[in-house]
């Protein structure tokens, strides 16, 4: 039999603008996505963030998968 004891996710996440009438930044929208997984109570921590030429953003993250215990992965 096997348990879970930590579970984390590392994600790339390519936060962009379709039109350049937005009103949004790429900025803005990473932004309101980190304020989502706060409310949501989710751990996370950013490991870097890349603007592109085109305005867009990369970012990488470690976050919390579901509401297991991270251990030390997001030290």
């Amino acid at each position: 039999m096997k348990r879970i004891k930590y579970a984390c996710l590392e994600q790339t996440l390519h936060f962009f603008v379709q039109d350049s009438t937005a009103l949004r930044t790429a900025k803005d929208e990473f932004e309101m996505y980190k304020k989502g997984l706060d409310r949501n109570k989710t751990a996370y921590k950013v490991l870097s963030e890349e603007a592109q030429p085109d305005g867009s953003l990369i970012v990488k993250l470690k976050k919390q998968y579901n509401t297991y215990d991270c251990g030390s992965y997001l030290d």
